[in-house]
């Protein structure tokens, strides 16, 4: 047993994290800071298990959902590796496919595809007020199946990104900025600048800068929100953030000025979203099938966005910086200046300098999944992962 793994395992029996056992994962600042930390220590675990080359197969035979409503690289074979990991074998529904244009409702594809699953994923990210509803309607449907004995146990839900929050992602970001500075001790008092940033396409989720800030400012990170004037986000969200900051000694603030939250950051996250207001106005004209009012509604907002095209995390931005050596950070794709477009959230010489830590950041996601499945199908996640090592079963055999 590594030296790393004993204090995983010391720490993960000092938490307090019972109440993930059965329960699903929605939204980060649902869980309390004990079960967020658990997470995360079961994700770094099951990591040093891997590095060792043992097995972390904890299910002998099971399924794994997928429901993918909007597009991803990152976070479906993140799911897929996760799954895999602990023994599931996935299989994604394509809607396109199933009966569900024919009048299928939530309840009966919810239970239908889930004899013998033990866990589902959804990203449903593209819709305001709708994603997490789904995710909860999905939820409340295989409880039901599981009370009336239709289904043997009730898989658990991960939210893959919804609407309001990507605790996937966010959690994984963290895991990397805590590794990067040493400990999460050492995030006190460090400037995160979480930064609306140009991009030549329109309509992208508000998520990831709302789980970032939701998620942060319970760290004792100071969290710096900034975008132009209009590309507001949840107010909702807001609030979470500043409540979190007020509990954690942190300070959470808000700005029009890319400049003034880069000056003096540790980190930085600079990433395209679109407008609130604007999002919920596209919610409203795709539910009435206004396909003029959406074409209007998108060349409004690409016009919106050419306006602020100085909104970019370039070599002088970077220099405003704590030293002029920030993390950056960005969930992936990056509209990279000059590389996937001609100007957009990056300079192709930032990201080029950050792609071997970039690629760190992501690699975290699916430890995160895993540990998520984990806390929610096992009550008892030391004594499992104690176990497992003590198993030792070589994963690749040598």
């Amino acid at each position: 047993m590594s030296i790393k793994f004993k204090d995983y395992i010391r720490k993960l029996h000092k938490l307090r994290s019972g109440r993930m056992y059965g329960n699903d994962f929605f939204l980060t600042w649902e869980k309390t800071y004990d079960e967020i930390q658990a997470v995360w220590t079961v994700a770094d675990a099951l990591r040093d298990l891997r590095e060792r080359n043992i097995s972390a197969k904890v299910f002998d035979s099971g399924l794994g959902i997928s429901i993918f409503r909007d597009n991803s690289t990152r976070t479906r074979f993140s799911f897929a590796s996760a799954c895999n990991m602990l023994g599931l074998e996935v299989q994604d529904l394509d809607e396109k496919k199933s009966q569900i244009a024919h009048g299928e409702t939530v309840r009966e594809t919810a239970n239908m595809i889930s004899f013998m699953a033990d866990v589902i994923g959804i990203r449903d990210d593209m819709y305001i007020g709708k994603g997490n509803a789904y995710m909860h309607e999905v939820a409340d449907a295989v409880e039901s199946g599981y009370r009336d004995g239709i289904l043997e146990q009730r898989p658990t839900l991960v939210n893959l990104q919804c609407d309001i929050d990507h605790p996937t992602q966010c959690m994984a970001d963290a895991l990397h900025v805590i590794h990067e500075f040493g400990g999460i001790k050492n995030l006190k008092g460090k400037k995160l600048a979480m930064s609306w940033a140009y991009s030549p396409s329109y309509g992208k989720p508000l998520s990831v800068p709302q789980g970032v800030i939701g998620l942060f400012t319970r760290l004792g990170v100071d969290v710096s929100l900034a975008y132009p004037e209009g590309y507001e986000v949840m107010p909702e969200v807001v609030e979470v953030a500043r409540k979190n900051a007020d509990a954690a000694g942190s300070r959470f603030t808000i700005t029009n000025s890319m400049d003034e939250a880069f000056t003096g950051a540790d980190i930085v996250y600079p990433k395209s979203w679109a407008p609130f207001k604007a999002m919920e106005k596209r919610t409203v004209l795709y539910g009435n099938g206004d396909t003029e009012g959406i074409n209007a509604l998108e060349k409004e907002l690409l016009t919106q966005n050419a306006a602020h095209k100085d909104w970019a995390c370039t070599e002088e931005k970077m220099k405003l910086t704590k030293d002029g050596r920030a993390l950056y950070l960005h969930c992936l794709p990056a509209d990279i200046s000059g590389v996937s477009c001609n100007e957009g959230e990056v300079d192709g010489s930032v990201f080029d300098r950050y792609r071997t830590p970039l690629y760190k950041q992501a690699s975290y996601k699916p430890y995160v999944i895993a540990a998520m499945i984990m806390l929610a199908k096992f009550p008892n996640p030391a004594e499992i992962l104690t176990r497992l090592n003590e198993r030792g079963t070589q994963r690749v055999f040598g």
